[in-house]
């Protein structure tokens, strides 16, 4: 594969942290420029409060934090951003009117029409919008989406549900953890000892995003996947990995059996193309009665956070339903690791490079 430049804004957050860690030995992505708002200026080393428990890479250390300019990521062939949504907003179509290919995790702009909003196993065809998209909007780069960390584990199990049987109707409860929220994060003081039943646009965001996921690109739109979603969104004293219970409701009937093949045989493009950040088995089915658990399988898979872990499947109200208990990394799977996927697929489709 051809070796590829990349920059970075929001590097000094914990996520853009998550991407300085991942990217340090790539074997063709290698991380050239950090960008950052109050951090400019300063060495990376001094500016990032490094949040990791392995030590923050050398080469990264040493560099310097450039403001967050164009002019600044000058021969990169991709950018990729840790902004927050309302920057991002205003920031990467600049980027991208400058020729920049962008990969972002903010959410400014998942819903835009012609946006491609990806996880690279389960809608990689999503990126032919990216041709509509320089038309309509003129720009010499592009904006690609991922999407929010708690949709990505729950689209990717109900990706080869709806492929094997007919999915119609999904009941979720999600667990997140702290780190979902950037850091700070929430206040000690909130969120220990204590559930927060509340997190603001999230349960919209995780039904509108799963159904533009799971729908079909054409004409340089998508339409939406026709599925039924209720969703309720929690905040729990859980550092990293979001846990999320499913029932869901098929038009046939359907047997844990049969789910748990379904799952276990689910395989992308990814794999197929053996990138470097996909896992060998992008869903990992658990037989023990209870798991999975955050702190013992947050790292499963053989890209340790790219896998997400299912657990507990077991039949529904009746013989047309199931439910089961899922576990994905928010900040790995769910957040740099799926953008990094998602360059790793574009390289390999001759998307990137200027």
């Amino acid at each position: 594969m051809k070796q590829l430049t990349a920059g970075l804004l929001g590097s000094t957050g914990a996520v853009g942290q998550r991407y300085v860690a991942m990217l340090d030995d790539h074997p063709f992505i290698r991380l050239e420029t950090l960008m950052g708002g109050e951090s400019a200026g300063k060495m990376y080393g001094e500016a990032a409060r490094w949040l990791s428990p392995t030590e923050i890479p050398r080469a990264a250390a040493r560099m310097k934090v450039r403001s967050t300019s164009p002019e600044n990521a000058k021969g990169c062939d991709l950018v990729f951003s840790a902004l927050p949504s309302e920057a991002a907003e205003r920031v990467e179509p600049r980027f991208a009117k400058a020729g920049f290919n962008v990969i972002t995790e903010a959410s400014a702009r998942r819903m835009d029409e012609h946006v491609p909003l990806i996880i690279p196993e389960v809608n990689p065809s999503h990126l032919s919008l990216l041709d509509v998209q320089r038309k309509r909007t003129g720009w010499r780069g592009s904006i690609v989406a991922t999407p929010n960390c708690t949709v990505t584990g729950l689209t990717m199990v109900m990706k080869p549900l709806l492929g094997r049987f007919k999915l119609r109707k999904v009941v979720v409860t999600s667990m997140q953890a702290i780190s979902g929220a950037g850091f700070p994060g929430v206040p000690s003081l909130l969120i220990t000892d204590n559930v927060i039943p509340y997190i603001k646009n999230e349960e919209e965001k995780v039904a509108d995003e799963s159904r533009k996921i799971l729908g079909v690109a054409a004409g340089g739109s998508v339409s939406p996947a026709n599925l039924e979603l209720a969703i309720s969104c929690n905040r729990v004293p859980v550092v990293d990995g979001h846990l999320e219970t499913l029932y869901a409701e098929f038009s046939g009937a359907v047997t844990p059996a049969a789910a748990t093949k379904a799952l276990t045989r689910f395989r992308g493009a990814p794999q197929e193309l053996h990138l470097p950040t996909a896992p060998e088995h992008p869903i990992i089915v658990r037989t023990e009665h209870d798991r999975p658990q955050p702190r013992l399988d947050r790292f499963a898979g053989s890209v340790p956070g790219m896998s997400v872990v299912v657990g507990r499947v077991r039949n529904g109200i009746g013989r047309n339903s199931i439910q089961l208990t899922l576990l994905s990394h928010n900040t790995i799977r769910g957040g740099a690791g799926t953008a990094i996927l998602t360059a790793e697929l574009m390289a390999a489709q001759g998307r990137l490079g200027r």
